[in-house]
């Protein structure tokens, strides 16, 4: 009998947002060990899990052979989407890269995405790009979930197709509606972390010979954003 496939609680949190029945595509997979999970654990699911490199997509094969979900995941060599022929799934997974590649992936390969009415992602920095993508191509944030896991803290953001999507204030985009609607004591500690960074990046760019009065104003407003939900903390 082939033994349960074991996912970080990262992992497992991004899984839990897929339907049962999911026919995705997880860009990025690595070892496919979030698609083998998903198609393990619900016979009815299909993944393609799609790799830029040779190397992880090896890595990737050499998990769905292991607990033999041939049937139910394909492995694919390719950058970002371009894994995907037209109206090939329902949902996207995205998890464990920059918000601002993220944002490139969705946007180059916008064409692939005609079919998909769900996008989960979960970027490591700049979760305010993603949502903003969000924002202007038809997605309504429909949750978003905060979680710690070996010292650093990780914000999931899925998004679900509408035709008009709600529009979100720079506010809302930084910080995610769900989460300053939420507001819980994880949520207070990202951003007492990021209000201690920013401040030094606002106090060396004020240093410098050739200084950005436009990014530091930029930065500035940020930081009051941020000290204004930090004073409001009533968790």
């Amino acid at each position: 009998m082939t033994e349960d496939i074991k996912l970080s609680n990262r992992l497992l949190l991004v899984a839990s947002y897929l339907p049962k029945g999911a026919n995705f595509a997880d860009i990025g997979s690595d070892h496919a060990y979030l698609p083998c999970f998903v198609c393990q654990q619900d016979p009815t699911a299909t993944a393609i899990a799609g790799e830029v490199n040779v190397g992880p997509l090896s890595s990737a094969q050499e998990t769905i052979n292991k607990y033999n979900l041939n049937e139910y995941v394909e492995a694919r060599l390719g950058d970002g989407l371009s894994v995907l022929q037209q109206n090939e799934v329902n949902q996207v997974v995205i998890a464990g890269m920059g918000g601002s590649l993220i944002r490139t992936i969705l946007e180059n390969g916008k064409d692939k995405l005609s079919s998909v009415n769900l996008i989960i992602t979960q970027p490591n920095v700049d979760e305010k790009n993603v949502r903003n993508w969000f924002m202007e191509n038809h997605f309504n944030i429909q949750d978003e979930s905060i979680l710690e896991e070996n010292g650093h803290i990780y914000e999931i953001i899925v998004g679900i197709r509408v035709n008009n999507a709600t529009t979100l204030s720079e506010k809302e985009q930084l910080f995610g509606p769900k989460l300053l609607a939420q507001r819980n004591e994880l949520f207070y500690k990202k951003w007492e972390s990021e209000r201690v960074k920013l401040i030094r990046v606002i106090s060396q760019m004020q240093n410098a010979k050739n200084q950005d009065r436009e990014k530091i104003s930029k930065f500035q407003e940020q930081l009051g954003w941020i000290e204004e939900v930090l004073e409001d903390d009533h968790y």
